[in-house]
């Protein structure tokens, strides 16, 4: 997953540059007159944790035999959301501006590492008695987490093929894999997201949006992050 701490962001940004040239050959597509202001998403893109989750015993058992500590921060992710139009004109206050509620689901991948994890662990039979080391071969352990959200969303510019909007605050439900010390794997938090999509052709559409998920880290792990990427979106 080295790739990722070199080529994520990068990878992300040739996408952006992609996404304009093909606004620029598509030209401008007159907005659907029949569109609801329903749409499902489809996204990825790339993620980055504001800190690690090393030297914990789940991620890594603490490196007991040097193997190296499980310490990526960058990763990435997969998704999808449901926004469904509330009011096309923000329940009077502006008009030409949609307000939607977005119902979304999230998969992140964070670049796991080849480390001792607890599958090298057990219960000693001889002194001194409880955790110790019963392999010595290390194995990849995976570091996942789940995000569910529920966010109101303000789509911009009624009318228009391109289309900004803006996500002021949302609620995240998170589970974190594998757990914290004390075994706890749920978190609660907010985020804040900002995005443009582009009606290439009916109800289809592509996207680019960037998202701070902020949490409360009652895991007792810092699991906040930033993430930006692509989607594909359809109207109905």
């Amino acid at each position: 997953m080295r790739r990722w701490k070199s080529s994520g962001i990068g990878g992300v940004v040739r996408a952006t540059v992609a996404i304009v040239a093909v606004l620029g050959v598509c030209g401008a597509w007159p907005a659907s007159a029949e569109e609801i202001g329903n749409m499902v998403a489809f996204k990825g893109g790339f993620m980055r944790l504001n800190s690690d989750r090393a030297d914990n015993l789940f991620t890594d058992a603490r490196n007991p035999l040097g193997a190296g500590l499980n310490d990526s921060q960058n990763g990435w992710y997969v998704g999808a959301w449901l926004d469904l139009a509330l009011s096309k004109d923000a329940w009077g206050l502006m008009n030409g501006t949609w307000a939607v509620g977005e119902i979304g689901l999230q998969f992140n991948r964070i670049a796991s590492k080849v480390v001792t994890n607890t599958g090298n662990l057990g219960v000693g039979t001889t002194p001194p008695a409880g955790l110790q080391v019963t392999s010595t071969t290390p194995s990849t352990q995976q570091l996942t987490m789940v995000t569910i959200d529920i966010s109101p969303k303000l789509k911009f510019m009624e009318g228009s093929a391109f289309r900004p909007w803006l996500i002021p605050v949302g609620l995240d439900i998170h589970v974190i894999s594998p757990p914290s010390n004390q075994t706890q794997y749920l978190d609660v938090g907010v985020q804040f997201g900002a995005g443009f999509e582009y009606q290439v052709w009916k109800a289809f559409k592509l996207g680019m949006d960037a998202r701070y998920h902020l949490t409360a880290n009652m895991t007792n792990t810092s699991n906040s992050y930033f993430q930006v990427g692509p989607y594909v979106g359809i109207s109905f």
